[in-house]
């Protein structure tokens, strides 16, 4: 029987690719003057720090293609990006998707397993495994919002 938290992990990865279905790449790269990030950025970083939370932290097997702490980690920002091939939004969607499966697969029947407390940047610190997938629950919901907020700024100019 799935857990809870991974239909909620789900449901709010759903509604974060709704919100990007059909974008062209360029429109992805569009950084409206009251933002620091574009929603290329936005998905990489969702996608970076799932993994670190979801798999790193607890030292499973973690899929980061090459660059990506360089273009998505935090601190991070596309007007420091270098000339190095960037993966297309649609390549974004895709690791996006297949990275709930392995997250899932990894976590089942772990969710209540004790970790080395980890502190986040924000100052929560975070004592079980299932104590990191919510906290990206709250982390994707954050960049979300921001992803639909730079598509708003994007729609109307």
């Amino acid at each position: 029987m799935e857990h809870y938290i991974f239909k909620q992990l789900r449901f709010v990865r759903k509604n974060t690719l709704s919100q990007v279905v059909g974008m062209k790449d360029e429109e992805s790269l569009l950084i409206p003057k009251e933002f620091n990030n574009n929603i290329k950025w936005n998905l990489g970083h969702i996608y970076v720090i799932q993994e670190k939370f979801g798999l790193q932290i607890i030292e499973e097997e973690y899929q980061l293609p090459n660059y990506f702490m360089e273009w998505f980690g935090s601190g991070t920002r596309p007007t420091e990006w270098v000339n190095q091939e960037l993966p297309t939004i649609h390549e974004l969607i895709q690791l996006l998707i297949d990275q709930l499966d392995r997250i899932e697969q990894n976590l089942e029947g772990r969710l209540d397993d004790m970790i080395l407390p980890y502190t986040t940047s924000t100052g929560l610190t975070l004592s079980t495994v299932k104590e990191l997938i919510s906290f990206c629950l709250y982390h994707e919901g954050m960049h979300f919002d921001a992803i639909k907020s730079i598509k708003r700024m994007i729609i109307n100019n």
